[in-house]
């Protein structure tokens, strides 16, 4: 039997990770109805790329339509929690990009929100639900490859000047949130994702700006020390990629398991094979790499559904909540 469609709005333009979760809930069936920012290049720029979308209405009057199911944004970073809340307190699930947060005091307000209205507030850590080579390993660990998991190292560096033009919003702490709150984010929820903890404590962070002392708010690096139930695990991000560097980031991914490790190069690959989704596995069987680009990306069409069915197969409001936490406490930590 076919299922109904998840009618979304996306509201709130300001990064363009809005195109990426669009095109996916689109590709997993959701209908796109509406778009609103109030900046009008931003406006456009969407209306641009998704040319059917309506573009006239609001963000109030989006919120009020009964016939919308879900929000989706990528709103500047200290405006998400704000719009997710009023998206919930009218009866509709929301879906940001990370960070979802960027004060405790905020993330309390959705926890509380989130209990009382039953919907959803959900954050996109791309670097997991999004990555094939990440979802392949989840696979793997599933299964037993290398046993359990009990550390986990996590690097996620950035280029900040070059292919991309950023707003000054970017380099404002209060707006953005600081680097391991943003950034770190992606790590934190794989570690507690590939490890099965349910939380985990910040042994030690550190902040810093090595580069761009002429934007006196902005951190280009950042690492954190988690430990949790039964792991422990390194996060290193940075704003330091090289111009000479083939991609924004050599993003990568080390699980170190009680009978073996894998190997994620997300982006690229040192040893010259091209693109993304390099996995690199090695266990008591033996030596293994896997050109992961093809695998199959369930995240969307798992989450639609758990909007259908109030399921929690994608992902636990509690994960996300507790991600989100640890990051800001790790900025707070290192600040």
């Amino acid at each position: 039997m076919n299922q109904p469609a998840i009618r979304f709005a996306a509201i709130g333009l300001a990064h363009s990770h809005i195109f990426d979760m669009t095109q996916r809930l689109q590709g997993a069936g959701a209908e796109l109805v509406a778009c609103w920012d109030d900046d009008a290049q931003n406006l456009a720029a969407f209306a641009a790329a998704f040319a059917s979308v309506e573009q006239v209405r609001p963000a109030a009057a989006l919120l009020d339509d009964p016939t919308i199911d879900l929000v989706v944004s990528a709103a500047v970073h200290d405006e998400r929690a704000a719009l997710g809340v009023a998206a919930m307190q009218h009866g509709k699930d929301f879906l940001c990009t990370k960070p979802g947060f960027t004060t405790l005091t905020q993330l309390a307000e959705v926890r509380r929100v989130c209990a009382q209205s039953g919907r959803r507030y959900t954050v996109y850590f791309g670097e997991r639900f999004g990555n094939p080579a990440t979802v392949l390993a989840g696979e793997l660990v599933r299964a037993g490859a290398i046993g359990r998991v009990v550390h986990t190292a996590g690097f996620g560096p950035h280029r900040l000047f070059g292919r991309v033009e950023r707003p000054a919003w970017v380099f404002q702490r209060a707006r953005y949130g600081g680097i391991l709150n943003d950034l770190a984010s992606h790590q934190i929820d794989q570690f507690l994702y590939f490890t099965g903890s349910q939380t985990a404590e910040i042994v030690a962070a550190t902040i810093a700006n090595h580069q761009h002392r002429d934007l006196t708010e902005f951190e280009d690096y950042g690492e954190v020390l988690l430990r949790g139930e039964r792991a422990t695990g390194f996060i290193r991000v940075d704003w330091l990629s090289p111009a000479g560097l083939d991609t924004w980031g050599d993003v990568r991914l080390f699980l170190l398991g009680t009978q073996g490790a894998i190997e994620l190069r997300k982006t690229w690959d040192i040893q010259g094979r091209s693109g993304g989704d390099h996995l690199f596995l090695v266990n008591n069987e033996g030596e293994r790499y896997i050109d992961a680009a093809a695998t199959p990306l369930p995240f969307m069409d798992d989450y639609l559904n758990d909007l259908r069915q109030r399921s929690e197969n994608a992902v636990t409001q509690a994960h996300v909540l507790q991600v989100s936490e640890l990051a800001l406490r790790a900025q707070e930590f290192a600040k």
